[in-house]
């Protein structure tokens, strides 16, 4: 959109301060006064069902315009299920991770615009199963609140159960997760603190575990969180109207009790608000939030917040395929004690804004999370890397040569790169963008390289053979470089020894065309095109990675992102004899 949209001005009402504090961090408690119209907005562009003005943009897809709006997404990367809580000043926002590890990211912010990540909650998942990449299992989403001076993160696995973490802040440590109840299919528990001392858990169910879906359950819950007091009972259960109801957060304002869920499923849902003035209910619904004429399909599920100055905010996350589950930021106005979220549509519904006034909040510099690496973050990984399951604290080295990162070859699992845990990833940071990779192998029978993985996987490598060793059949010794897609080499072409860089550019869409370059020569644009996929409920990941026997190692000069290649400079590498 135009940055020179000329933003329209409006006086920007008191908003009232959440009740209770089970609601979040850092709020004012009490009763709130009066009802306030949302904040100011920019003018809205036409709808684009296209999805580019919203959603498209090259690398890197800044949502601060630096006029006093923001454009959606507020992340443009796969922060699923975001969960988001005021602590003072600073806002923190936890999202779902499944098998990546460290899991439970943690991002921070001042103004809900501009977000980077610091740190992460859990070092490897429970459990020896996750030692091999599991599709779809592990981290579900989360809860981040606090209660009497410490933070809590209620976590799901859906295979296993509801885990707790503590913290003394939101940056950590975090304790190791403590299981607080056991079963398949118990999804998305929220805590919730009343005033009057009580403490509760609602959670949803997972069909795919639980065989049962569309029911939220609210539990009593010790104060502490280290027990659950009993069953409780089943609070809303309306399938014909709201069916997939999921991922609930309780809140509580004015005496009514709330808990905001999505419903329809993920690509096509909508946002539901429940209310109720007794905590077990019967609860009332509304719909407060969906795609309307915009291109914001299914926007659900997150969080309500609301500043010190008193504006009300909601963060959720869309659908963005390949790309993930991104993050939207909506403005929130109260009306009739209804949380409206969005714009009006014209038919009375709300609808999501594309871009908006940036909340009332300090100025804070454009920031959006970490990505491109110079590998000189000295002894740990930089916060945007994660490994595809539980990791070895052995498997990066950043101290063997300073300047590079060492990956210690793994071996590759019979499934192939999809499945393998050593594969150190990060998530696509915009719609287009090219990442280069500098590479040198240290030992021979090693293969290393840049991957894009889902569903499909395609990686460029560099391989090294020992002379005289006979190596695998019909291979000849010394280096090479490969582009290996879903399994099967579908180019090689020899190359001097000594560092490769390779690269990726990904065109809006997914279309992705490898390229390498040797010492002194021109990039060698690879023909053959892959089109990324989707992982199981994440987006597509690229990542490095070292496969061979023990010993072997490759190590990293650098990972950088920058605005995606027309690579027509670089020439067609290879014959098709070698490509086929």
């Amino acid at each position: 959109m135009n940055q020179s949209t000329r933003l329209a001005g409006a006086a920007l009402g008191v908003l009232i301060a959440m009740a209770g504090p089970g609601c979040r961090a850092g709020a004012a408690a009490g009763p709130a006064a009066m009802s306030a119209p949302a904040p100011a907005r920019a003018a809205q562009p036409a709808p684009d069902p296209d999805n580019r003005a919203s959603h498209g943009g090259s690398y890197p897809w800044i949502p601060d315009q630096g006029d006093g709006s923001y454009r959606n997404p507020v992340i443009l990367a796969d922060y699923s299920d975001p969960d988001v809580i005021r602590d003072g000043d600073r806002y923190y926002l936890v999202s779902s991770s499944f098998t990546s590890t460290p899991g439970l990211p943690i991002l921070r912010s001042t103004d809900l615009v501009n977000w980077t990540i610091v740190g992460h909650a859990l070092d490897n998942l429970p459990g020896d199963r996750y030692a091999a990449f599991q599709a779809g299992a592990g981290v579900w989403a989360p809860s981040l609140r606090a209660h009497a001076g410490v933070f809590y993160l209620f976590v799901p696995l859906p295979d296993e159960g509801i885990y707790v973490l503590t913290a003394p802040r939101p940056e950590g440590p975090w304790s190791a997760p403590r299981l607080l109840i056991a079963g398949r299919g118990l999804i998305d528990p929220c805590p919730f603190w009343d005033d009057d001392g009580q403490a509760y858990l609602v959670h949803a169910y997972a069909r795919s575990r639980a065989g049962i879906k569309d029911r939220l359950r609210l539990r009593p819950m010790a104060t502490d969180a280290s027990r659950l007091l009993g069953e409780g009972q089943i609070v809303f259960h309306d399938p014909a109207r709201h069916p997939t109801l999921e991922g609930p957060k309780m809140y509580k304002r004015n005496g009514w009790y709330y808990i905001l869920a999505p419903a329809g499923g993920v690509p096509r849902g909508w946002q539901v608000a429940l209310r109720s003035r007794q905590v077990y209910g019967p609860y009332q619904d509304h719909v407060v939030l969906a795609q309307g004429r915009t291109p914001v399909n299914g926007p659900h599920q997150g969080a309500l917040v609301d500043t010190s100055g008193g504006q009300w905010w909601f963060l959720h996350f869309q659908d963005a395929g390949i790309y993930g589950r991104v993050v939207h930021l909506n403005p929130v106005s109260w009306q009739d004690d209804w949380p409206l979220m969005g714009d009006p549509a014209p038919d009375g519904s709300r609808e999501p804004v594309l871009r908006h006034l940036k909340p009332a909040l300090p100025p804070a510099a454009p920031a959006i999370p970490q990505t491109s690496d110079e590998m000189e973050a000295g002894d740990r990984l930089a916060p945007q890397w994660q490994w595809h399951a539980n990791h070895g604290d052995d498997w990066a080295d950043l101290r063997a040569r300073p300047g590079w990162l060492r990956l210690r070859a793994q071996p590759l699992p019979a499934a192939g790169l999809v499945a393998a845990p050593h594969l150190l990833t990060q998530k696509l940071p915009a719609r287009a963008f090219s990442a280069e990779t500098r590479i040198e192998l240290g030992a021979a029978d090693l293969a290393a390289g840049l991957a894009m993985v889902g569903e499909s996987t395609a990686a460029l490598v560099v391989e090294k053979v020992a002379a005289g060793d006979g190596g695998t059949a019909g291979t000849t010794p010394g280096q090479r470089v490969a582009l290996w897609i879903d399994g099967r080499n579908t180019f090689s072409a020899p190359v001097p020894g000594g560092a490769v860089r390779l690269r990726v550019s990904l065109a809006d869409g997914g279309a992705c065309r490898f390229a390498f370059t040797v010492a002194g020569g021109a990039p060698q644009v690879i023909e053959q095109v892959f089109t990324a996929r989707a992982g199981r409920w994440v987006g597509a990941q690229i990542g490095l990675f070292a496969s061979g026997p023990a010993g072997g190692f490759a190590d990293f000069d650098y990972l950088r992102f920058a605005p995606p290649e027309a690579d027509r400079k670089g020439q067609p590498a290879g014959t098709e004899e070698q490509r086929n």
